[in-house]
């Protein structure tokens, strides 16, 4: 069977979980604490040299890390992932972007504020953060306010790589109340079949 690395408040980890459970494809978790980065390094360095966490190992045993490498992966042949060249390249487009400015920003942001809960400590830096999750909040309000899903107007990939982190981003203490395209969107994806929400199992 499957096995995905994985741990239930990780934004990047319920990325998998969602595309798993809605391929219909059944897959061991195996908790990790997200908490501890060197433990995971030397624990887990041999599936994913940098440690981290989602990592998807196949049933004969080679190994996946990286979240959105791990969708393209899952998504190929589905669905999820149009066939027409140009448009898996949008779907590229907007996972880079997902990882660059809108992951990279919120999730960290999420991390000191709501999971660590040291706001005062990360004062300052969580003002870039929180400046640049804003950022990537409205260019995904600016495509979506004539786009039902991301890429070919169809829920995929792009979808479920954006949705983990923007639906939590009042977490990150962002408010999404202004941004109408982007809740419009949000309750879509729970429609969806087969849907889950990402705090199933809160453990840490």
């Amino acid at each position: 069977m499957i096995r995905l690395y994985d741990n239930p408040i990780s934004g990047n980890c319920y990325k998998v979980r969602l595309l798993l459970t809605q391929l219909e494809i059944s897959f061991e978790k195996v908790h990790v604490d997200v908490f501890q980065r060197q433990d995971r390094i030397e624990k887990y360095g041999k599936k994913n040299p940098v440690g981290k966490i989602p990592i998807l190992e196949l049933e004969d045993g080679r190994c996946i890390g990286e979240s959105n490498a791990i969708l393209y992966f899952l998504g190929e042949g589905t669905r999820y992932l149009s066939k027409d060249p140009f448009e898996r390249i949008r779907t590229l487009q907007w996972m880079f972007f997902e990882q660059n400015n809108l992951e990279a920003n919120i999730a960290i942001a999420r991390y000191w504020a709501t999971l660590l809960k040291k706001e005062e400590e990360y004062r300052e830096p969580l003002k870039v953060r929180r400046a640049g999750g804003a950022a990537a909040l409205a260019v995904l309000e600016r495509h979506l306010a004539d786009h039902p899903f991301l890429v070919e107007n169809q829920y995929s990939i792009a979808d479920i790589c954006l949705y983990a982190y923007t639906h939590v981003a009042g977490d990150a203490g962002l408010d999404l109340g202004p941004y109408g395209n982007i809740g419009k969107w949000l309750a879509r994806i729970p429609e969806q079949p087969r849907y889950i929400p990402m705090m199933e199992n809160p453990e840490v």
